[in-house]
């Protein structure tokens, strides 16, 4: 007779512990294939429990195939191969989360302060869509993301950026690694897709981790070398031409030039990543590639990741007609990874009006905060000099000294200072420069 101590339960039902016991005797082998199981009766009255939880225990042990019932004869122990004894139970050893550093400057992270985030309004909006919504809340998005947003997007890109992009050319994903993941699989990973060296390592990471053949190209003064593209055999090069990072390098008209001839002429493409252009400082936003492209070579790519926040995993992608229809076609099938309560409440945002004002009120926080930064440098004393402080979220700092960036990064951590160095970000050593500070400070 099976016997089991019911009081062991602990806060398990009676009959889903008897399932799990008599489970565990069946897979260690204690119960045998062919066993016939006690009566639902004998064995309620040998436990002291009702009928009805034995039989709902030798349900759900029928149901999943552990014994099968015999008419007029009773349950028994199916035939199963003999299995390894299972693993004895040990309670789970929770890891404690590491516990973070609190530093007294981070200029390694490019975090954004919570402080600019527009929450009223978010939480207006938010609300509105929750009470209006209706249907579009329920049925399932479009495969490229809510038209709403579409729309919206591509009347914020055309008066913005400059770039014709109709709705339907337009791609909405989970952020741009959501988005490079898509691409490398609309395009092939047989082709070699060049990145910048150096460049935010996650885009490497990203191209290797899907299996697609990477070559890092060096940089220039206006980008990447066209003569480099070239020799690599790359059919596809990912580059942000409006302002790299780290290294803050404007590709100009001429090397853009260059780079559209390129991709024509190997039957290539580019993908423009736009990631900060909305933060130049000084000037006109520089204008994208994509306005430039009369082949339909250029992919333009964006999130809203630095403009609102990094949890905001909202991105989206322009893709030439062609592309569009191959992607429609080879992709379609997958269903926008972005929920559309956060679609249609970003949708609003930007139609009226509230994402240009909180760029213009993040764009003069920023330029406040960065000639703070700077003015901080300049006046510690040390010989250096700011590089590319005009754009973006980050800017450098050459340091005039011996001492390696190893030491130096010790040094300041001592201080309860972390730096990150332009030598952290390269591929190979031949741009591997010392002494450069690559100071993000939208965090700070």
């Amino acid at each position: 007779m099976l016997t089991y101590d019911m009081e062991e339960r602990g806060k398990l039902s009676r009959y889903d512990y008897l399932y799990r016991r008599i489970k565990a005797d069946i897979l260690e082998g204690r119960v045998p294939s062919g066993y016939r199981l006690p009566s639902k009766r004998a064995l309620s009255q040998h436990l002291g429990v009702s009928v009805v939880t034995v039989e709902n225990a030798y349900f759900q042990l029928l149901c999943e195939g552990y014994i099968t019932a015999k008419e007029r004869s009773g349950y028994y122990v199916s035939q199963a191969e003999e299995l390894p004894p299972m693993p004895a139970f040990l309670p789970i050893e929770r890891e404690k989360e590491p516990k973070k550093r609190v530093w007294k400057y981070d200029f390694a992270s490019n975090s954004i302060s919570d402080k600019y985030f527009p929450f009223s309004v978010w939480s207006r909006l938010m609300r509105e869509v929750l009470s209006f919504g209706g249907e579009e809340l329920l049925r399932r998005s479009a495969f490229n993301g809510e038209y709403a947003l579409r729309k919206a997007i591509s009347d914020y890109l055309l008066h913005s950026r400059g770039i014709c992009a109709p709705p339907e050319n337009i791609v909405v994903g989970a952020g741009t690694e959501y988005l490079y993941g898509l691409l490398i699989q609309l395009l092939g990973r047989d082709r070699v897709y060049a990145v910048e060296n150096p460049s935010y390592q996650k885009i490497r990471q990203i191209y290797n981790a899907n299996g697609a053949k990477v070559a890092a190209l060096n940089l220039d003064k206006q980008g990447v070398k066209t003569e480099e593209l070239y020799a690599c055999n790359a059919s596809v090069l990912h580059i942000s031409p409006s302002h790299h990072y780290p290294t803050g390098v404007v590709t100009g008209f001429t090397r853009r030039s260059e780079l559209l001839s390129w991709a024509n002429k190997v039957d290539g493409y580019v993908i423009e990543d736009d990631y900060d252009s909305e933060f130049r400082m000084t000037g006109k936003p520089i204008q994208p590639m994509q306005a430039l492209d009369k082949g339909g070579r250029v992919i333009y790519i964006n999130t809203f990741s630095k403009t609102l926040a990094p949890s905001m995993r909202i991105g989206y992608m322009v893709l030439p007609s062609a592309l569009m229809r191959a992607f429609s076609e080879k992709l379609g099938f997958y269903s926008c990874a972005v929920p559309n309560f956060e679609q249609l409440t970003l949708a609003k945002f930007i139609e009226r009006g509230h994402f240009e004002r909180h760029l213009s009120r993040m764009r003069t926080a920023y330029r406040k905060k960065r000639d703070e930064v700077i003015s901080l440098f300049l006046n510690s004393g040390y010989p250096l000099e700011i590089l590319e402080e005009h754009a973006g979220l980050h800017f450098l700092v050459r340091l005039k000294t011996e001492k390696t960036d190893e030491e130096i990064r010790r040094i300041a951590a001592e201080q309860g200072v972390r730096l990150a160095f332009l030598s952290d970000f390269t591929a190979t050593a031949y741009v591997a420069m010392q002494h450069y500070i690559v100071v993000n400070y939208s965090g700070l």
